[in-house]
């Protein structure tokens, strides 16, 4: 394990890896409970498979920019340590799966080599920072959304506030009205906006979702100055930090806080976080992401079609003129999200001489070239169709976004991967003329939880199991009526009807039959469904719900052989909860030893927020010892005022509330930083002299 300690130039990034490397060998040792491991290895990319034994590591590419040397790299990882298949996700990550655990921080090192990180892609934290993937060649954009989206990455990368949150919390940025980051599902959704002075800002949406149960952002600002984002989404985090639930998951998102205490009393206790915050405003480098190297501007010569329709079809579907003129964008479905790396070697040789060296990874599971000339398109697609990547119908109905369900998740119910061909096929061979029409929207996840983002879908499917007598069966709860408007206003898809799942195909027949006979000329589907009603759809396919007919092979998922058997594991998508007394004291040290090392290196806000959670940490231990187990970081600081310092027990200069909560009175100064890093040290000392009398007794 020695050569990534000496290859990599940035030590903050060795110290990551050798301290994931020692976390792991104490793991192994017995040394660390394993749900506080598990908490520990996911914010840093490593996610436990389906399959016992194995990892998934998730690849955190901000926006889903990615270079074709990066791509290769990633193609080398994952035939020396995965299974040799690139997964492309929603949020415009790549995963690996089948990786052993004792290689993570070998193969974590060899991607930092080439800039690719693995930090916080799961986990309690900051996900991946999502973008519209034509930011920069929008023809409709006000201005390239990339920059902020990388400085929010860099800003918010290890930054002491988002370590440990109760749950996930993700960014999105669009890169105009139309919405194609879909802001209205994230914690935060940036819309970019110019005002009449000509200043650059945002639209701020706040606390919006999918999961089990989905709810659509607020908008918070019309326009949010461009040196205002960063501190305002610190400001949201850290309220979310202090006062989100951390005990019960499932209410554990930033859109829960909002349900409980109120849009504006979120609102107002961001503006009390404002004196705290590292900066008041912070100037954006627009340069932060040059743009890429252009492809050399060739004479190509003359290449035959091979298949004249489709090309044109292609070129309707899956091309468009950039802002930039003369150049155009060329998008690749790629099917259910899957590259084989072989596959991934052969399609950078064939897009390299033609677009530029910036690839973009799409919401969709797609992929978005840029800088093409009109004159390459021809042998482009040819060298694409070679490879099964000139399918026309990107972002169309025939473009179905899945997760990876019961293929690899621990919690995929019912299979979404095999599903997802099998609808495609159908609609290439039966409903051709649905191939340009990018007006509905297939989405599918293995589970409720909508990693295939099934909740904004026009036509969504998630995983689920019915009953049948004594038998248990696949089944998918049929959406519909989901996506995007525009500006900030998207639909959650309304619950219709669950039927099994090998039912699909004749759901989607049945919807899409009804759409072409009854739905108003150039009506969208959107229209079509409001004018129609939720009731009409569930008359319309409740015949598929009856289970009286079912056959033997309704019994067998899509893509097995074997009689299905419902079988869900323990989640991963955050964190688990750990309360160990010794534990928590333990981390309460390391905290500390942190705090000390960001004052050291002169980062003053750092320091303080590590002395806040040395805090909170030495403060829940004492707590649990009395069986007091606080929901939220909020509640830990009531609940020991009221279990400690006013029985007396510890004794203090004022209230714990008062002492705690200096850190959002004050300025982040050298001189706070230095006390209130004090306050925190002796504090863990009394508590851990309490710990002991109890022990003792």
């Amino acid at each position: 394990m020695q050569s990534f300690r000496t290859e990599l130039e940035n030590p903050i990034v060795e110290q990551d890896i050798i301290d994931l490397e020692r976390k792991i060998r104490a793991f192994r040792e017995g040394k660390i409970h394993d749900e506080k491991f598990r908490s520990l290895r996911l914010a840093r990319g490593v996610y436990g498979q389906r399959q016992p034994g194995v990892q998934m590591v998730r690849i955190k590419l901000p926006f889903g920019k990615v270079t074709f040397k990066q791509l290769l790299k990633i193609a080398d990882i994952a035939d020396e340590y995965g299974s040799g298949n690139l997964h492309l996700t929603t949020r415009q990550d790549i995963q690996i799966h089948y990786v052993s655990l004792d290689r993570t921080p070998q193969l974590w090192a060899e991607l930092e080599q080439d800039d690719i990180t693995l930090r916080e892609a799961c986990g309690n934290t900051v996900r991946n920072v999502t973008s519209s993937p034509t930011s920069g060649i929008d023809p409709l954009e006000p201005f390239d959304v990339s920059p902020y989206a990388q400085a929010t990455f860099e800003y918010f990368l290890r930054n002491p506030i988002c370590q440990e949150m109760g749950r996930k919390f993700k960014i999105s940025f669009s890169s105009s009205e139309a919405d194609t980051a879909f802001s209205y599902i994230h914690d935060i959704g940036a819309i970019p906006t110019v005002n009449e002075a000509g200043e650059r800002g945002f639209k701020i949406l706040l606390g919006g979702g999918l999961g089990a149960q989905p709810l659509l952002a607020s908008p918070v600002e019309e326009f949010l100055p461009e040196d205002q984002l960063i501190p305002y989404i610190e400001a949201i985090i850290r309220v979310f930090d202090r006062h989100g639930e951390r005990n019960n998951r499932n209410k554990a998102r930033l859109k829960y806080l909002i349900q409980k205490i109120g849009l504006d009393e979120v609102l107002r206790l961001a503006r009390e976080e404002r004196t705290a915050l590292k900066v008041k405003s912070l100037k954006i480098n627009r340069d932060a992401v040059p743009q890429p190297a252009l492809p050399e501007d060739n004479v190509y010569s003359d290449v035959e079609i091979t298949n004249p329709f489709r090309y044109e079809q292609w070129l309707a579907t899956n091309v468009f003129e950039q802002k930039q003129a003369g150049f155009y964008g060329v998008y690749i479905k790629v099917t259910v999200g899957d590259i084989p790396t072989a596959v991934a070697r052969k399609l950078v040789a064939a897009i390299q001489p033609y677009a530029a060296d910036e690839i973009r990874i799409t919401q969709n599971q797609g992929l978005l070239l840029k800088y093409l000339r009109k004159e390459a398109l021809p042998a482009l697609y040819e060298g694409l169709n070679a490879l099964n990547f000139a399918t026309p119908g990107f972002d169309s109905v025939a473009d179905v976004t899945t997760c990876p369900g019961t293929d690899t998740c621990n919690l995929g119910i019912s299979n979404s991967m095999t599903m997802a061909r099998v609808l495609e096929d159908l609609i290439y061979n039966e409903y051709d003329e649905f191939v340009t029409n990018r007006d509905i929207k297939i989405k599918i996840s293995g589970c409720m939880n909508s990693c295939g983002q099934h909740g904004l879908a026009h036509i969504g499917f998630h995983g689920s199991s019915l009953k049948a007598g004594t038998k248990v069966l696949p089944s998918v709860q049929v959406m519909l009526g989901g996506g995007t408007v525009g500006n900030g206003v998207g639909r959650i898809a309304e619950r219709v009807i669950k039927v099994p799942s090998k039912r699909a195909t004749h759901v989607l027949r049945t919807v899409l039959d009804d759409y072409k006979t009854n739905s108003i000329s150039e009506e969208t589907f959107h229209a079509y469904y409001d004018r129609q009603g939720k009731d009409y759809f569930y008359r319309l396919l409740k015949p598929l719900a009856d289970l009286t007919t079912l056959t033997d092979d309704e019994f067998v998922d899509w893509g097995h052989q074997e009689t299905y058997v419902s079988a869900i594991g323990v989640g991963e998508c955050a964190g688990v909860i750990i309360d160990l007394v010794a534990t928590l004291l333990y981390e309460s040290e390391e905290k500390l030893g942190w705090a000390n090392t960001s004052y050291d290196n002169g980062a003053w806000s750092d320091a303080i927020y590590h002395a806040y959670n040395t805090f909170i940490s030495a403060a829940k231990a004492l707590l649990l010892d009395k069986g007091v187990n606080s929901s939220t970081q909020a509640g830990i600081i009531r609940e020991f005022d009221n279990h400690y310092v006013s029985t007396g027990e510890i004794n203090l200069d004022g209230t714990f509330n008062d002492l705690v909560l200096q850190i959002n009175k004050n300025e982040p100064s050298q001189e706070f930083a230095a006390a209130y890093k004090q306050q925190a040290a002796d504090f863990l000392e009394a508590t851990k002299l309490k710990r002991e009398a109890v022990l003792q007794l």
